[in-house]
């Protein structure tokens, strides 16, 4: 089991790939780009109303981080498809 600390910096790390694939996007402009950008916002607002109900619901930090990365992870995967 990783530390919050480990977690977190991990976090940064793949946060920090998604951000790259993203701006490689939007440097190429279209309508892809454009989706994306809309995405990325949604997905955001999404995630921080998630991460505020975990912990009112008496979820822990880590558990907050644990599912940042999840999506993190998952952008990755949709953004290094194509």
């Amino acid at each position: 089991m990783l530390s919050l600390g480990t977690e977190l910096a991990m976090l940064g790390v793949e946060a920090q790939m998604v951000i790259g694939q993203r701006m490689a996007m939007f440097m190429l402009g279209g309508p892809k780009a454009r989706k994306e950008a809309r995405l990325m916002v949604t997905e955001k607002v999404k995630a921080a109303g998630e991460a505020a109900a975990t912990i009112a619901l008496g979820g822990t930090p880590r558990k907050v981080v644990r599912g940042y990365r999840r999506k993190v992870q998952a952008n990755h995967r949709r953004l290094s498809k194509g």
